[in-house]
């Protein structure tokens, strides 16, 4: 392989320069081009792409973000979008291409590999943490500590005030970093889109803990369990106390990644790469009790319902 692409997908996460920089130094170790596609995948549906030398990736480890930008491509969906893609990628010359997002990124290098051949690697990289097949997606530790670090600051206030807040983290689909944050906040409850829940008993829990000299109550929701300010609404109006509501929002995507999603970005990128360029393709690549392990790019399942499930259980046990 001499010209190999590097894409990222999706929702940006923290660490995905790093996994930029790791690639693209791996590549130039094997003597091959390394080129960068801008903006994601309706970048690489335009063809728009810049050569990555190795001094181009020089001071953007701890950047957070993405250095190529990320925007997502739906037309890839239809054929219209199919043929616009082959096109760019003639006009590119690529041999293979390592992907860094999601699982929706994963499906469209999937869909590269099955419909023009192109060898495709991939390295997770969501805040959600929702990809089976690693223990940890890049960008999943810094957005918990930022979570964590807001609702530490939140805590202090809700304590002076009395207050009961519900806070709102990310987490359409999948629950954990919701209930990692409770868990970490001593938050009195977590609600997760993966477990129902009833606001009576949230209540009721709620109040006994005031009954039991609480001063506060701190309720983190993922955002796929319901609209925060329905429940805002609703505990305020059965408890007749004063609740706030605060959306961390996009905050949690944002800032310089933790060392631990620095590490963990350089050594998936740099494995997949190696990978990529040793003739095994079609994978993703994840570490699992600290080990690399390959897995196909879809799979049957995009959540992890065990580690959701024993983690709700835990935080409501020790809020």
């Amino acid at each position: 392989m001499k010209r190999i692409g590097v894409l990222t997908g999706g929702g940006d996460a923290a660490g995905m320069n790093a996994a930029i920089r790791a690639a693209v130094r791996t590549i130039w170790h094997h003597k091959a081009e390394a080129v960068g596609i801008n903006r994601g995948w309706q970048g690489l549906a335009e063809a728009d792409a810049r050569s990555l030398g190795s001094g181009s990736v020089s001071g953007i480890l701890h950047q957070g973000g993405t250095i190529l930008r990320t925007f997502r491509y739906p037309e890839f969906a239809t054929d219209e979008g199919t043929v616009a893609v082959g096109k760019a990628l003639k006009k590119l010359r690529l041999d293979g291409l390592v992907v860094i997002g999601g699982d929706g990124s994963f499906r469209g290098a999937d869909k590269l590999l099955r419909t023009f051949g192109l060898p495709v690697v991939g390295v997770p990289a969501t805040i959600d943490n929702d990809i089976p097949g690693t223990d940890r997606s890049i960008g999943y530790d810094t957005a918990l500590n930022i979570a964590v670090d807001a609702v530490d600051k939140i805590k202090d206030t809700a304590s002076s005030h009395g207050r009961i807040f519900v806070i709102e983290v990310m987490g359409r689909d999948y629950g954990l970093l919701a209930a990692h944050v409770a868990m970490a906040t001593g938050a009195e409850e977590a609600l997760v889109p993966e477990i129902p829940y009833d606001l009576n008993e949230v209540c009721r829990r709620i109040e006994a803990g005031y009954a039991e000299g609480k001063y506060h109550a701190l309720i983190i929701v993922a955002e796929g369990a319901g609209k925060a300010s329905y429940i805002t609404f609703e505990i305020n109006n059965r408890l007749n106390r004063p609740v706030r509501m605060v959306v961390l929002g996009h905050i949690q995507r944002g800032g310089a990644p933790s060392a631990f999603d620095r590490i963990l970005a350089t050594r998936m990128a740099h494995h997949a790469t190696e990978l990529l360029l040793g003739g095994t393709h079609g994978v993703m690549v994840g570490i699992v009790a600290n080990k690399f392990k390959t897995s196909p790019l879809v799979k049957k399942t995009g959540v992890k319902l065990a580690d959701v499930r024993q983690s709700w259980e835990l935080s409501q046990l020790l809020g």
